[in-house]
């Protein structure tokens, strides 16, 4: 049963939901201080921005806003989310708000998210599950590592798909929610990013570069002085399968408040729905 649950709770999560009813480390953790140096002294953009993932891990915790956004077929839906990260036990917690059916129905409720090394818990998300009950997804059986399915990508995941950076350049400097920052433009394969991943990222992240159109990531990256990732903006190539051509999704991660308490308390087993979800046809 647990394993039926999952299989129907990956094909009908967030984002892969909306675009049918549209129609559609392995390196260990770096000092952070020799990242900072790097990024104060204009060193390698390619070495800065394959470190970002240790330097999050060292500043700990944060508080992050997500923005998912997808186009397909001339349609174009944001999901947006909020809520805290701990990078140390790669642990998070995210309000995720939907847009309004393409009908102009009213809106969804707002669903919690959380999560966790290997595995997505989501309340509130409808689809024939009970409003107290949480909804389990085994990251393993995502075709995309769950950088695009949940609706919101991962921030650790987003910061280590940076891991694969095969070419950056520096931008220049300008401002991220009133912090200075230094902006990077490039692209990251994810196939380099899986390799370079820690332990509990590698998989998903190997998914991802098998089950997206291509494997080549465009980004932005916005990086304080510290080398802490302020604004990543990153670009997939999704493929639907219920459709030919590929969704594009951007990805925005924008994290704040470093060191902000991150406590994140993962359901009970028998607070977690174990029957069968309903398919969404929005």
């Amino acid at each position: 049963m647990e394993r039926r649950q999952h299989r129907s709770a990956g094909s009908t999560v967030l984002a892969v939901g909306i675009m049918l009813g549209l129609g559609a480390g392995a390196t260990g953790c770096s000092g952070s201080g020799a990242a900072a140096e790097d990024v104060k002294g204009g060193g390698d953009p390619v070495a800065v921005l394959r470190r970002a993932a240790d330097t999050l891990r060292g500043a700990g915790s944060s508080q992050a806003t997500t923005s998912m956004e997808m186009a397909t077929g001339g349609t174009r839906v944001t999901i947006r989310g909020q809520g805290v990260y701990d990078y140390r036990h790669r642990l998070g917690r995210l309000t995720v708000v939907l847009p309004e059916d393409p009908a102009g129905a009213s809106e969804h409720l707002p669903i919690t998210e959380l999560l966790a090394p290997g595995a997505l818990f989501m309340k509130n998300r409808g689809a024939g599950v009970p409003a107290d009950k949480w909804v389990r997804v085994d990251i393993a059986t995502l075709s995309d590592g769950n950088l695009v399915t949940g609706g919101a990508t991962d921030p650790y995941a987003a910061a280590e798909v940076l891991r694969g950076t095969r070419t950056a350049a520096y931008v220049g400097r300008t401002e991220v929610g009133g912090t200075p920052v230094l902006h990077y433009r490039g692209t990251a394969d994810l196939r380099g990013a899986a390799r370079l991943a820690s332990t509990g990222n590698r998989g998903p992240l190997a998914a991802a570069a098998k089950g997206f159109a291509t494997t080549e990531v465009p980004f932005d990256a916005y990086l304080d002085d510290q080398g802490r990732i302020r604004k990543l903006r990153q670009r997939f190539s999704f493929v639907n399968g219920r459709q030919k051509n590929p969704v594009a999704v951007a990805s925005t991660t924008l994290l704040y408040d470093f060191g902000a308490p991150a406590d994140v308390r993962l359901p009970r087993s028998a607070d977690i729905y174990a029957g069968r979800i309903a398919e969404d046809r929005d």
